[in-house]
């Protein structure tokens, strides 16, 4: 009994195969010479006339003949393909982990689409940002967000202060020097946030992706497995179109 997979292992070969055939048949029928034929005779008007021998050139090519031809070709890849896409209507698996069963009866159809949602899926998971790690963090509910733990700074303003480098006298007045002194005003009380995820949640779900990933390709190699009926389409097909 022919499985599925063996449809699709020779698909591709038959398809470029008869590709090929229809390809050469193209070439054939547009070579007028080869269709074409002629016959020729001479005969003089009386005994002693010259004698020339016959010309002929014969017809290398049937339209009718490459008609048939690009039929046999042509009912081999309807026939493969109705097979396949018969087949595809029954072939189902359960998509399963650790033994249970997600999602059940899945066409295999399904499920190659499915494995490519599944690799753009986690090429969008491994994108995700994720939390500075030189940070703590703690989820804060009020925001819904990750936010850090307060870190507190001094803010500080420059006061002018007199330094006296000569005392006064009675004769002459202090020698002052004026400078700027950073005198502490108030403090700045820091807290982060950010809607970025932590990295041990970026690879938790890059690894449920992956182990996903496995099971629905072993449920597509499952499916592929289902036994089918080879289909003979292509004779009635052609068999109504040449009459």
């Amino acid at each position: 009994m022919t499985k599925l997979n063996q449809i699709l292992a020779v698909e591709k070969g038959v398809k470029s195969d008869v590709q090929r055939k229809v390809a050469d048949a193209h070439n054939l029928i547009n070579k007028a010479p080869l269709l074409s034929g002629i016959s020729r005779t001479y005969q003089p008007i009386d005994d002693e006339g010259e004698q020339l021998p016959p010309e002929s050139t014969r017809v290398q090519v049937q339209a009718e003949q490459v008609l048939t031809d690009v039929t046999v070709a042509l009912t081999r890849l309807l026939d493969v393909t109705a097979t396949k896409d018969v087949a595809n209507c029954s072939a189902k698996a359960d998509v399963k982990i650790d033994g249970v069963v997600l999602v059940p009866d899945v066409p295999v159809t399904y499920l190659l689409f499915l494995e490519k949602q599944l690799v753009d899926l986690h090429n969008f998971i491994s994108r995700l940002p994720t939390l500075d790690p030189s940070e703590s963090w703690a989820r804060d509910e009020n925001t819904d967000s990750w936010r850090t733990e307060p870190v507190k700074t001094t803010r500080t303003k420059k006061v002018p202060r007199n330094h006296v480098l000569v005392a006064a006298t009675e004769k002459h007045p202090a020698q002052v020097q004026v400078y700027n002194e950073d005198v502490i005003v108030g403090y700045w009380t820091k807290v982060g946030f950010s809607g970025a995820v932590p990295q041990r949640r970026v690879n938790e779900l890059l690894a449920r992706v992956v182990k996903l990933q496995e099971a629905v390709k072993y449920a597509r190699e499952e499916a592929n497995g289902t036994e089918i009926v080879d289909q003979r389409v292509g004779e009635a097909l052609f068999g109504y179109l040449l009459g």
